[in-house]
């Protein structure tokens, strides 16, 4: 059987099954936060990041906190549909157009929302859910 699709609705799901994690707002968008700290959030269209297709500002550009820079290489640099612009350069953050979302399983989503929560959340709280 093969593994299920990634959906955006399983982002709010698993972001909010997060320990302390809620919808909130970063930059004036939509964002889920752990403490009043963004680990995902939707970003506005920027000069940046264009659609390599049409020329035209991306308008479903999804943020994902990474923990550091390897981390962010590896999805950038691996075959799935991550991606950085250069206003992220040494940012510890990962890009994904919510249209590629389906290009991830769900067990892949979750693994990098868990992830992201974990590099934004109090360092207490992470070693609590992980039990660590």
């Amino acid at each position: 059987m093969a593994a299920r699709k990634a959906k955006l609705a399983d982002l709010a799901e698993i972001a909010l099954s997060l320990p302390e994690a809620e919808e909130g707002r970063s930059w004036g968008n939509p964002a889920y936060v752990v403490r009043k700290k963004s680990f995902l959030h939707f970003r506005e269209p920027r000069p940046g990041a264009l659609d390599p297709e049409t020329g035209e500002r991306m308008q479903d550009v999804i943020v994902f906190s990474v923990p550091d820079q390897s981390d962010k290489e590896a999805l950038v640099d691996g075959d799935g549909p991550w991606f950085t612009t250069p206003h992220f350069d040494g940012y510890n953050a990962v890009l994904l157009r919510q249209r590629d979302l389906g290009r991830l399983t769900r067990a892949e989503l979750a693994e990098v929302v868990t992830d992201a929560w974990a590099a934004r959340a109090p360092k207490k709280l992470v070693e609590e859910f992980f039990g660590d």
